[in-house]
C-alpha cells in the first residue's frame, strides 16, 4: 500500500526543502515525496529512497525518473551500505491496531517500535556530521522517542509542531 502524502508528509517535506544536504537517504519512501523534495536541493547530491514493501519501489519506479535518487527495497537498514549526511524518516508511527492491515501505519504494539529500531541502528549510517529529519506523533509517545534518542547519546532539537484531529506532530533534527 502506497502511503499518500498528508499532514506529517508536508510538515516533513517543509524542513526536508531548507536542510536537505550532500548524499540523502530516506527510510520508507512511500510516494516518494521526501525523495523528490531533497533531490531537488542544490546542496544535495544522490538520494536512495528504500521501502519494506516491494510494490512501493515498483510505483516509485514507474512514477519517478530523477537521476539523483535510486530506490531498494530495505527493512530499515537491511540494505543500505555507507552513510548518509541527511537521513530522512516519516515512520508509521501509530499503535498497533489488529483490524487495521496497514504497514505504512503500524508502528508496533505501542507505536514506538519501529522508531526505536530506526534509532538502535541509524548512527551507523550517518556522517559525523550528519543530520536525522525524523517525523513522529503524540500518539508515538513524545517522551518515549525523547528516552530512546538519549539512551542512543543522540541530540535532538524541534524543528516544528502541528496540532491536527487528536494528535500533535513533530519534526526533529537529530544529531
Amino acid at each position: 500500500m502506497i502511503y499518500e502524502p498528508r499532514e506529517d508528509s508536508f510538515l516533513l517535506q517543509k524542513q526536508v526543502k531548507k536542510l536537505a544536504k550532500g548524499k540523502v537517504l530516506e527510510i520508507g519512501t512511500g510516494s516518494g515525496i521526501q525523495a523528490v523534495t531533497a533531490s531537488e536541493n542544490k546542496a544535495v547530491t544522490e538520494v536512495l529512497a528504500v521501502d519494506i514493501q516491494e510494490e512501493v519501489i515498483d510505483h516509485c519506479l514507474r512514477t519517478i525518473t530523477n537521476k539523483k535518487i535510486t530506490f531498494q527495497e530495505s527493512d530499515l537498514f537491511s540494505t543500505v551500505e555507507g552513510k548518509f549526511d541527511t537521513i530522512i524518516f516519516n515512520p508509521p508511527y501509530l499503535p498497533n491496531d489488529p483490524s487495521v492491515a496497514d504497514l505504512t501505519l503500524d508502528g508496533g504494539k505501542e507505536g514506538y517500535e519501529i522508531v526505536e529500531k530506526f534509532l538502535n541502528q541509524v548512527k551507523k549510517y550517518l556522517n559525523k556530521e550528519g543530520i536525522i529529519l525524523l517525523l513522529f506523533s503524540s500518539l508515538t509517545k513524545k517522551e518515549k522517542v525523547d528516552e530512546l534518542i538519549k539512551k542512543n547519546k543522540l541530540k535532538t532539537k524541534l524543528l516544528s509542531q502541528k496540532h491536527i484531529f487528536f494528535e500533535d506532530l513533530f519534526v526533529y533534527e537529530i544529531k
